[in-house]
């Protein structure tokens, strides 16, 4: 009879218990075999190290401590990191590739509720929907009370979808329910088939700017994307378009957005900001024509489990010896394609 493989669960207790409800864990003990406790947020502590040691599979998600080269080098039966959450950048580096060990990410199973909550984002600033509900005055005065607000509509809009990871293609696919919309997405390494299969059109970041009235980012957060949308690209759009961000706060200059907004020219609709959160005097906390939810677009909730059941379904194909479905590798991690 074949060994099951060691496995250790490394995150916070809170992911943890977010994660594994009585039925996935018996999943997973069933799957590989399991220390008493199967546990740990730690990886540095005698007790802790001796389990690292025997791991060949560390589960990973939200609060596990870095992978680096000396924690590494305690784990010398490792074979395979599954993350149970999307980006993997502040987890492991170029080390885990040269010792030959596998990666793989829920980053497709978190793509979906922000997705969702881009496509909400969208159909909401069509309507300019968060902005009449916190002007107290035009929301209860009747559809004739609206002006200033630009062409209150969802249809023949145009949308630009700034660059298509996983999350920008699932938001592609999902606005394909907004009958008469263009789709435009400026992305330097996309397949312009690909996008196209997808329902939109590739172009040049420049070339899509002045066409968009909903500018919605999905970039990945690199040295060289620092304020990809800053004040010359604010300025290109036009007046009353509104710009929503999923991703990472640093890919929008959060003073030109703030002086945008303020001006009236533009509106916000962000769930990432930089810094995060934002001091209470920042700029962009003050315009109305600001929205800003506490990075709530990512898996909460029952979601979670969707991440879980991704891994779980990993795990088995890793241990039948098949081929994963989401590795990441360390090309795609070096480009930012793992966040």
């Amino acid at each position: 009879m074949q060994t099951k493989a060691r496995a250790l669960v490394v995150m916070s207790r809170s992911s943890f218990e977010g994660h594994f409800d009585r039925a996935r864990l018996k999943r997973l003990a069933e799957t590989v075999s399991l220390d008493d406790p199967c546990w740990t947020d730690e990886l540095d502590s005698a007790p802790s190290r001796e389990r690292l040691a025997h791991a060949e599979v560390l589960i990973t998600s939200w609060g596990a401590p870095a992978l680096t080269p000396v924690r590494l080098a305690a784990a010398p039966r490792l074979k395979a990191v599954l993350h149970c959450a999307g980006s993997v950048r502040g987890l492991v580096g170029q080390e885990v590739w040269r010792r030959g060990i596998r990666v793989t990410s829920a980053a497709d199973a978190n793509a979906v509720p922000v997705a969702e909550y881009t496509l909400a984002a969208i159909i909401f600033a069509g309507k300019k929907a968060p902005f009449l509900a916190a002007d107290k005055q035009r929301a209860y005065g009747g559809w004739g009370s609206v002006t200033g607000y630009g062409d209150l509509s969802n249809f023949e809009r145009t949308v630009g979808i700034v660059g298509f990871s996983r999350i920008g293609r699932q938001v592609v696919e999902l606005l394909q329910v907004l009958r008469g919309t263009t789709c435009l997405v400026a992305d330097p390494y996309a397949d312009p088939d690909e996008v196209r299969r997808a329902g939109a059109t590739l172009v040049p970041l420049d070339e899509m700017l002045p066409q968009v009235h909903v500018l919605s980012v999905h970039a990945p957060e690199l040295t060289e994307t620092r304020h990809l949308i800053g004040a010359a690209e604010l300025s290109r759009l036009p007046d009353f378009a509104t710009v929503v961000n999923t991703a990472r706060g640093s890919l929008v200059d959060s003073d030109a957005l703030a002086a945008e907004c303020a001006s009236g020219r533009l509106f916000a609709i962000l769930d990432v900001t930089d810094p995060e959160p934002l001091p209470a005097d920042a700029a962009l906390r003050k315009p109305a024509q600001v929205m800003i939810t506490p990075h709530i677009a990512g898996s909460l909730g029952s979601e979670i489990g969707r991440l879980t059941d991704h891994v779980l379904d990993e795990l088995s194909r890793w241990v039948a010896r098949q081929p994963l479905q989401a590795e990441i590798t360390a090309e795609s991690w070096a480009l930012g394609l793992s966040a």
